[in-house]
């Protein structure tokens, strides 16, 4: 074997070495102050235009749990559907999830680091708007990312502090989800009083409709009726024929 061949073949070894031990937390030789990775969680309320996509990007660690949950609280315009689509893709753009619907949820635990990808699509609705509620996050089963470090300090420390810290992140995590039901209930009922408005100003104006069909139509019978009854002014060169 020739020596420029062999050199080669070691490279090659050592690139192949070096992709099977990399990891997937990207971004290492950046500092906290230099890439923002936002919060944990969001809740908020977005209109999506007709024929529009809205997306957002949310960090996530690996081994994390990613949750996200819409519904469509009402729409602005005409041929009122409800129905939208979303979306989750990893960091390098591949499609975990998808919905289709008025409400969803879209939960799946991350496999690599990086900003994952959410997206509204109204591409069904053409001529009418919609204001989608969202909320969304992620969170882990430790107390935080730094695992290692919590394993040695857990080390030193003695098994009643040990039971304590972790009853505390149990509580923590069931108010957490609690946290979450909460919004979702919050985001129904969004949608439900959106619903009653909008059916209240649909009944009020048919009313109204109604109401002034109805004395239109009465004036109209009276004018009718009076010139039926009405009787011609008889006068010496104006009399009526037998």
């Amino acid at each position: 074997m020739s020596p420029s061949l062999f050199v080669v073949v070691v490279a090659f070894l050592n690139l192949v070495l070096l992709a099977r031990g990399q990891k997937t937390e990207p971004f290492s030789g950046l500092t906290d102050q230099t890439l923002f990775r936002g919060a944990d969680r969001y809740d908020f309320a977005i209109m999506v235009s007709p024929g529009e996509t809205e997306c957002f990007w949310q960090f996530a660690h690996q081994s994390g749990y990613f949750y996200f949950t819409y519904e469509v609280q009402r729409t602005m315009g005409f041929l009122h559907g409800r129905h939208i689509t979303a979306t989750a893709r990893t960091p390098k753009g591949f499609l975990i999830d998808k919905s289709q619907d008025i409400r969803g949820q879209i939960n799946f635990s991350t496999k690599e680091t990086g900003f994952h990808q959410l997206c509204l699509s109204n591409q069904h609705n053409h001529f009418a708007s919609v204001q989608v509620y969202l909320n969304f996050g992620v969170f882990y089963k430790g107390a935080d990312m730094a695992n290692d470090q919590k394993n040695e300090e857990r080390q030193k420390l003695n098994d009643t502090l040990d039971a304590i810290e972790e009853s505390t992140h149990k509580v923590q995590m069931n108010i957490f989800h609690m946290w979450r039901y909460y919004n979702f209930a919050r985001m129904r009922k969004g949608s439900d009083f959106f619903t009653l408005q909008s059916n209240y100003n649909y009944v009020n104006w048919w009313s109204t409709a109604q109401s002034i069909v109805i004395v239109l139509s009465g004036i109209l019978q009276l004018y009718f009726l009076k010139r039926l009854f009405n009787a011609p002014q008889v006068t010496d060169t104006r009399k009526p024929r037998c």
